[in-house]
């Protein structure tokens, strides 16, 4: 692989027959590992927000499965196929937005159709094949991603998209760590991206522990920062998109779409072919998931709106392709994309 020492950063790991996680919730404070037994502590560490990122669900998703599988056969090895479906129930439910997730179940779930014996072997297999396979696909991102960007410039970059959201290396991250090391950019912004600050926690910690210095804006003010005439690319990722090539991604993603068209900065979404829902026909349709009001009216749990306020806590945003310059995945990228360009993509 190239680049690596940009590539420090791992946040799942399979150890001593168990899966562990980095605690992003404690980033950068703390650096704490989560260890799950079992395929509830895992559906727990997904729904809490213990691993995020849609990749990252997705490949956590596929370890919890060997968790659930293994426990399964053990209690009942005559119905353990029937039995582990209420697992895969449980994991799928964990967060409705991000489609690696589905994929990834469905993965494991055809190949434990074909497994008569001890599951565990085959299914840790299969979950580490789609763990390093990601990590490939972000190289290959990074590659095709930096060669896009061409003249030198500043970038930004929303939410956290990097390692630590991907088996590692990164999506959006992995792109601005492939032009750092070809000197395609100047400066790295990154949003603070509120309520759960993974710019400001995420971004920024794992851009610092590669050597990539990094400088940090509020999200009120990419539009200005975007009128100084430095930002040559918003570079995103992506938990979900549309058949038409509608994006899916952190809220606020929109707002620097809406502003990045008016002011020239082009608009680069980098996600693996697995994030792409054909089944999904436009962004519109994309559930959207919604969280408690408590993260949007406390920080770190000390409470900082009025007392009585309430909040609307949606998670995620959708930005029509129209404003999308460039989809990049590991098949190769997509400009201006729309969904005759999306079809020819993914039958490749």
């Amino acid at each position: 692989m190239n680049n690596i020492k940009y590539d420090s950063v791992r946040p799942i790991h399979w150890r001593d027959d168990a899966l562990v996680l980095i605690d992003q919730r404690l980033l950068p404070g703390a650096h704490e590992e989560i260890v799950c037994h079992d395929v509830e502590a895992t559906a727990h560490a997904i729904r809490e927000m213990v691993v995020r990122g849609a990749p990252a669900i997705g490949i956590t998703a596929a370890y919890g499965v060997v968790l659930a599988a293994r426990a399964r056969h053990r209690q009942a090895p005559a119905t353990w196929k029937q039995d582990v479906e209420a697992d895969l129930e449980l994991l799928a439910g964990t967060r409705p937005t991000a489609v690696n997730l589905f994929w990834a179940i469905e993965r494991m779930r055809r190949l434990i159709q074909t497994l008569d014996d001890d599951p565990a072997p085959a299914l840790l297999q299969a979950a580490r094949d789609l763990h390093e396979a990601d990590i490939e696909a972000n190289y290959r991102m990074g590659a095709l991603g930096a060669a896009l960007i061409g003249s030198p410039c500043a970038v930004l970059t929303h939410c956290n998209a990097g390692a630590l959201a991907t088996g590692g290396y990164g999506t959006a991250l992995g792109v601005i760590r492939a032009a750092h090391a070809g000197q395609g950019i100047t400066r790295v912004y990154a949003d603070e991206t509120r309520p759960w600050l993974q710019g400001a926690r995420l971004t920024a910690w794992e851009l610092l522990q590669d050597g990539i210095p990094v400088t940090l804006v509020a999200e009120g003010a990419a539009a200005h920062l975007m009128k100084q005439g430095e930002l040559g690319w918003v570079i995103v990722g992506s938990d979900r998109i549309a058949a038409n090539g509608d994006v899916a991604n952190k809220i606020g993603t929109y707002n620097l779409a809406v502003t990045a068209r008016y002011h020239g900065v082009k608009v680069m979404v980098v996600a693996p072919t697995s994030t792409i829902d054909m089944n999904m026909p436009a962004g519109d349709m994309i559930p959207i998931e919604t969280r408690d009001e408590s993260e949007l009216l406390a920080l770190q749990g000390q409470r900082v709106a009025a007392a009585g306020a309430r909040a609307w806590n949606p998670v995620f945003d959708v930005t029509p392709a129209e404003l999308v310059d460039a989809i990049v995945t590991e098949k190769g990228v997509v400009k201006v994309p729309d969904r005759e360009k999306m079809a020819r993509l993914m039958a490749q």
